[in-house]
């Protein structure tokens, strides 16, 4: 195997892993303190009507990218997953942000902590990583022709 073929597996590789620690640690946190995530997406401007079915919703796409992430054979479909679904959340935050006087945050665990400035640029470092794993993946791997 080639250097060039190295370097780009062990980037995909740790951009897989990283998605999938955020993902499952999203998920747990949401599900362990359901009833306020729940509360929480019930006063968004955006999402109060459908609060109840986006709350199980959420987590399940996360558990599920977290868990396509982990084999070659569906990682690329998981990034592209990865990919729309950090930009929503970026989107969603945006929007709130611009248009609404009362911003809940219903994400969970550590990440409640970060002020909104801080959520969209850790959001979008996400959205970059997937983009890099998604052209590593599509960018079928450069052949070297030697000339005798």
């Amino acid at each position: 195997m080639k250097w060039n073929q190295k370097v780009r597996d062990l980037s995909v590789e740790t951009v897989s892993l990283s998605f999938v620690v955020l993902f499952v640690y999203a998920a747990t946190s949401k599900l362990w303190d359901f009833q306020q995530f729940r509360v929480q997406l019930g006063q968004s401007p955006i999402l109060t009507a459908y609060a109840d079915g986006v709350a199980w919703m959420v987590p399940g796409v996360e558990y599920l990218l977290a868990l396509l992430l982990l084999f070659t054979r569906s990682r690329l479909v998981a990034f592209y997953g990865s990919f729309a679904l950090m930009v929503m959340f970026t989107t969603y935050i945006v929007l709130v942000l611009h248009f609404s006087d009362y911003i809940p945050c219903s994400c969970g665990g550590v990440l409640e902590d970060l002020g909104w400035t801080e959520h969209i640029v850790f959001n979008l470092f996400f959205v970059i990583l997937a983009v890099i794993a998604i052209v590593q993946l599509e960018t079928p791997p450069t052949l070297k022709t030697s000339v005798s």
